[in-house]
């Protein structure tokens, strides 16, 4: 497509209000190709030619030979660069030669290693005998996988529970297991990284044991450091191909902010910005997505998109679709079909097809608010531009502080670098589920404790043995008489998931929704949405996990209201913060009569319960009105820190002139933004509450940081022991932040719930100030 054309016809429309804050223009990069040495022969070779590839890409040719030598790799290089072909054609190099071979591909969803199935069984040959095993494959099959598949694709989750605890029933596999291919690395980060990190330390033990020493091939996204990304993930060092011969087209990058209404300080709604935008798309032929943060969203666009296509009698009307998770694997695989083929012009989605699953070249990816990280953003937009071809990408903003100073500062964007995935295998919570895991499935021995679980485990394995979970008899033994890894659920995924069945349908599913959310989506009046039809939610079976729905042609669309609290389940520790003055390069400015701030670690409860919600207008947002709901509350058993504030404080911070409660706002989203750095998770691991005056703590104002996990893992007390240390470094960036009032980069959230409001950065700071000493 010619996308400065395109928007130079927008521009042009009635409709424009001046929308476009920016536009970037990411110049074309021709390809770089390079022989592989030896050249690939015999029927990879003829595979290869019928599929039309007669050369390689420079990183590609650099990824087959460093794979033929032995080496552990990790290609970092752009979406549809062709990553693919930098294991699959080593992997299936040595199958062809070497018929008992076996190599394990992993794949972070289902989906996506349907999708890679496909891509081996388009290369024709005999000896590929490939196979997904996940909780999709029917039981009779298994077996013969077990027995024949000398490529099996799976997931970490099926890996963890389905595969090592029964490596006996895969010992040809493991016996033989020559290769190790883990794509799309940069998605384990975080809790869930280290979950998988340790499943693949226990990978490799299980190998060992059976005799063999796997490479491992790895590809990434984009992301910083992606060799300390693979070494903590995998334990083992891997070489970074990251010289990027594919090429692309140029791609023009758009910052789209909504127009303010008139007569009101807010903007249009970003739903109806990328309606219009998106519309524009498809009757244009421009085959186009539309990336929303929520499902409700990509099925409201969807049904707004399409209405306006019937409207204009548009030929595309039907050509479009929304895809994300809850559909039905079946109906997926049929999107993903039909969007390879071109028979579909348009999708919306979820980040589910943020990653990995090929559907063909796009021209266009709108993105309906800022992603929330600068990798994410990127993800996306590369999902337009297959090949040479020019493309666009237009990130739409919400009307939110993040999203706002991005289009105020697009430069903060442009030259930002990508960010690092954190993973922490050493985590002690989540190092003793899976040692317990590891000596279920193989007695652990001393000589493999350090090597493959690190130095922290010699205490845990103590610990373990003191509760009686464990026993050393020469080696550990597990105690128990069930598998642990049924109990170790490495995404944290609360309550199951409910079906959604359809009351006309004859019982027929619809999808799913997780436990999570469960209450938020499909409460008993919610308005479900589904391929761009509605249906209205009659009954909620908590036992069942069922909601029954019936298909309802409503004039309006529903959002859920609620309410959280956090109280103090048990104080475990308590103690005064430590004035630090000479790590902030100033004088004190604690005054001694004063008393010390107060930091507190222990369990804490948070509860949600989703209390009204609101029914509102379709297309134009109105509220309608709001309903009340009855609903039992979700609650989170956890672990907490908390700080104090002395009263003395806070009548200093409103003397002043700061308000109190955009200051200990500001703290909490400032230190939480930086508490990754110091105990090795992600953002989305944590969360918090500030309280002007919390009852748990005598009224006082209160700054809560808790794990987002049930039971801790261990994020909070790490937070609890550094917590000066955490302070002091949040103090640094508030004050060395150039921004006048607060922005992403130092105490604004993309996960705050009240919208960034109230924030004062100067009451932060100061507050920080007195703290500190």
């Amino acid at each position: 497509m010619d996308a400065l054309r395109f928007l130079d016809t927008v521009k042009s429309s009635k409709e424009y209000k001046g929308q476009i804050a920016h536009v970037e223009l990411i110049g074309r990069r021709s390809a770089v190709y390079s022989e592989v040495e030896p050249p690939v022969s015999g029927e990879t070779a003829a595979a290869l030619r019928r599929m039309g590839i007669d050369r390689f890409y420079s990183h590609q040719a650099e990824s087959i030979e460093a794979v033929r030598r032995g080496e552990n790799i990790v290609v970092v290089t752009a979406t549809a660069s062709g990553k693919t072909l930098c294991y699959n054609v080593p992997v299936i190099e040595s199958l062809e030669l070497d018929r008992r071979s076996r190599a394990l591909y992993i794949y972070p969803t289902k989906a996506l290693a349907q999708d890679q199935l496909g891509k081996l069984k388009q290369y024709g040959m005999e000896s590929i005998k490939a196979a997904t095993y996940d909780g999709d494959t029917p039981r009779q099959e298994r077996p013969f996988i077990k027995s024949t598949a000398n490529i099996v694709l799976t997931n970490p989750d099926m890996l963890h529970v389905g595969i090592l605890p029964y490596h006996s029933t895969w010992s040809d596999l493991f016996r033989n297991l020559k290769y190790i291919v883990i794509d799309e690395v940069h998605m384990y980060r975080g809790v869930f990284g280290a979950h998988v990190a340790n499943v693949i330390r226990r990978l490799r033990r299980i190998a060992e044991y059976y005799g063999s020493h796997p490479q491992f091939v790895c590809a990434s996204a984009t992301v910083n450091d992606p060799g300390r990304l693979v070494k903590d993930l995998t334990g083992v060092d891997a070489r970074v191909i990251d010289s990027d011969g594919s090429p692309s087209g140029r791609k023009v990058f758009a910052f789209w902010n909504p127009p303010h209404l008139a007569g009101k300080g807010e903007r249009r709604s970003a739903n109806s910005e990328a309606v219009s935008l998106f519309t524009r798309m498809v009757e244009s032929d421009v085959r186009s997505i539309v990336f929303t943060k929520a499902r409700k969203t990509a099925e409201l666009i969807l049904r707004y998109a399409r209405t306006a296509l019937h409207d204009e009698k548009s030929p595309n009307a039907d050509k479009i679709i929304a895809y994300r998770a809850g559909y039905r694997p079946a109906d997926r695989r049929e999107i993903e079909r039909k969007l390879f083929d071109g028979e579909l012009i348009g999708v919306t989605s979820t980040t589910a097809l943020e990653v990995g699953v090929d559907i063909g070249g796009l021209d266009a990816v709108v993105m309906t608010g800022y992603p929330g990280t600068v990798a994410s953003t990127w993800q996306q937009a590369g999902r337009a531009g297959r090949g040479v071809q020019e493309s666009l990408a237009v990130l739409i903003a919400l009307d939110n502080p993040i999203d706002q100073y991005m289009m105020r500062n697009p430069d903060y964007f442009f030259s930002s670098e990508h960010e690092r995935a954190i993973i922490d295998s050493q985590n002690p919570y989540i190092l003793a589920d899976h040692l317990l895991c590891a000596a279920y499935e193989i007695p652990i021995d001393k000589n493999e404790v350090e090597r493959i679980f690190g130095e922290r485990a010699w205490e845990i394995l103590g610990m373990l043995g003191d509760f009686g979970q464990l026993e050393f008899r020469k080696r550990w033994f597990w105690t128990g008489s069930t598998y642990p890894a049924a109990d170790v659920n490495i995404r944290s995924a609360a309550g199951g998931s409910y079906s959604i069945v359809s009351v006309e349908g004859g019982g027929a599913m619809l999808g799913t929704v997780d436990g999570a959310s469960v209450f938020d989506t499909v409460h008993p009046g919610a308005v479900y949405l589904h391929s761009g039809e509605s249906y209205v939610v009659t009954k909620l079976d908590v036992i069942a996990k069922a909601a029954y729905v019936e298909k309802s042609e409503v004039y309006y669309y529903t959002t859920p209201g609620d309410h959280t609290r956090v109280s103090v389940e048990a104080e475990a520790e308590s103690r005064d913060l430590i004035p630090v003055p000479e790590a902030i390069g100033s004088e004190s400015t604690t005054d001694d009569r004063r008393a010390s701030t107060k930091i507190k670690f222990g369990d804490v409860i948070v509860g949600n319960r989703v209390t009204h919600f609101w029914r509102k207008q379709l297309f134009s947002d109105e509220v309608l009105d709001k309903i009340p709901l009855d609903l039992p509350e979700t609650v989170l058993h956890t672990e907490a820190v908390w700080i104090t504030v002395p009263d003395e404080l806070v009548g200093e911070l409103q003397e002043r002139g700061f308000d109190l409660g955009g200051s200990i706002h500001a703290v909490e989203h400032a230190a939480i933004g930086l508490l990754p750095l110091f105990a090795l998770c992600d953002r989305q691991d944590i969360g918090g509450v500030s309280h002007p005056n919390h009852p748990d703590t005598e009224d006082k104002a209160a700054i809560f940081i808790y794990d987002g996990h049930a039971g801790g893992v261990g994020l909070a007390r790490t937070a609890y022991d550094r917590i000066e240390e955490l302070l002091t470094a949040t103090l640094v960036n508030i004050l060395e932040c150039p921004c006048e009032d607060g922005c992403p980069s130092c105490i604004q959230s993309p996960k705050c719930g009240n919208n960034n409001e109230p924030l004062d950065k100067e009451g932060a700071a100061f507050l920080l100030r007195s703290m500190l000493g």
